[in-house]
């Protein structure tokens, strides 16, 4: 976390009309809108228009974890309702996992679940418990049978047969993930050719994005706010295609704040380390990024991480103009909703790649 003064979480506030959360995807994941910021200048385009906005050589990097089903419905012993949104599995029969229930069990007590299947708590750390199942198969096989789809809180509907394939990026590969890398969503087959077609290259990193993505700052001061840590993985030929991009002076463009908290927490003097590690990176005004120039994003929640982070990134004053903007041009906003291409802040960064 970057250490200027000055920004409180309320500065990352603003009203957004219900009717503007969008519930469904765009009937083609290509047909969102775009809007590109560089600064004080906001461009209305449409996602169809990005492989025009991007230049030949340019790196793009993408985010290839893999939602699973990782929501479960369930009981307390004693008949209080609960409901369940995996953060890890750290063995085959134990996982931690975000709990909501009205009264929450304390360790020792036991969760009966669909399938004939129990779990009983090991130990408890704030909103998130540690479980340890007795089922008829692996953790991970269980979910997949009865696990539901983890549609954002903010969707209000059930998940349905077509969010199983709407929910996912088209080059997702490895499962883990509680909820999709969403600036991912609106890319097909037919648009990742085009951006071939035109020069750009791509790169990939796996980043398993935990419940703790859901989980609220609950401090007006930020730097008392601790992130839940992450998993990534970047291998030995994403680190090389960023180096070599850097070398060439061309742009590396990070699909979701997934992949940029990846990128920046791995960051050396040389550009990236590969391997696996954990990031609890919480970014804000002044940090210093090191490795991203430009970022494609979706829009996010008032008074949270992300929108924090996409202020750091762009500027404080060109997001808040933009999310002013797009309210009064009726973009779509959250998971299944449009699309931000971002210009770094001049200020924020030093790899010396010109805004476009």
């Amino acid at each position: 976390m970057s250490e200027r003064p000055g920004f409180r979480l309320s500065d990352f506030d603003y009203d957004l009309p219900a009717e503007l959360i969008a519930q469904t995807p765009a009937a083609k994941r290509t047909e969102s809108r775009l809007m590109h910021v560089a600064g004080t200048r906001i461009t209305d385009r449409a996602f169809a228009d990005l492989p025009g906005l991007l230049a030949p050589g340019d790196l793009v990097v993408l985010n290839d974890t893999k939602v699973i089903r990782s929501r479960l419905h369930g009981r307390r012993e004693t008949g209080g309702r609960v409901e369940l949104l995996l953060e890890r599995i750290v063995a085959p029969d134990e996982a931690w996992m975000q709990l909501s229930a009205s009264h929450p069990p304390k360790p020792g007590g036991r969760l009966l679940l669909d399938g004939g299947a129990s779990a009983i708590v090991q130990e408890r750390d704030g909103r998130f418990v540690r479980l340890r199942f007795d089922a008829d198969s692996p953790l991970d096989v269980y979910l997949e049978r009865h696990g539901e789809v983890p549609l954002p809180p903010y969707i209000r509907r059930a998940a349905g047969t077509a969010d199983s394939e709407r929910y996912q990026t088209i080059y997702a590969r490895h499962p883990g993930a509680v909820a999709a890398p969403t600036a991912g969503l609106h890319f097909d087959a037919a648009m990742l050719d085009r951006l071939r077609s035109h020069g750009v290259t791509f790169a990939t990193l796996t980043l398993h994005v935990g419940a703790g993505t859901f989980q609220p700052v609950e401090t007006e001061d930020l730097t008392q706010h601790r992130m839940h840590g992450e998993r990534f993985d970047i291998p030995d030929a994403t680190a090389a295609a960023i180096a070599a991009a850097r070398a060439a002076g061309r742009a590396v463009v990070a699909v979701g704040t997934t992949s940029l908290r990846a990128l920046e927490s791995a960051a050396t003097s040389a550009g990236v380390r590969a391997g696996t590690a954990e990031t609890t990176l919480f970014i804000t005004p002044g940090f210093r990024f090191r490795i991203v120039d430009r970022l494609l994003t979706n829009f996010h929640l008032p008074r949270s991480t992300l929108l924090i982070l996409a202020s750091a990134f762009a500027g404080v004053a060109p997001i808040r103009a933009a999310y002013a903007h797009a309210i009064r041009q009726r973009y779509r906003f959250f998971s299944y909703g449009d699309a931000m291409l971002l210009e770094r802040d001049p200020e924020a960064g030093a790899s010396g790649i010109a805004a476009r």
